[in-house]
């Protein structure tokens, strides 16, 4: 497998997961969303568990093998 293919994949989950989570922040200005999508990305470095999670959703579970 390729890893563009794989990065290309998992994406989409990472983004998704961020939008939930700015909408959820109700950002109210372009200051405030960047301050919130810098703080979730900084937190999910922490989150090896929440990363991994993104490989096991079912379009991308192929990376695993």
């Amino acid at each position: 497998m390729k890893p563009d293919k794989i990065t290309s994949r998992k994406d989409p989950v990472l983004n998704a997961d961020l939008k939930r989570h700015v909408h959820a922040a109700r950002a109210r200005s372009a200051d405030d969303l960047a301050r919130e999508t810098r703080r979730f990305l900084h937190r999910r470095q922490r989150q090896p568990r929440h990363i991994r999670g993104y490989f096991h959703a079912r379009h991308v579970r192929y990376t695993l093998e």
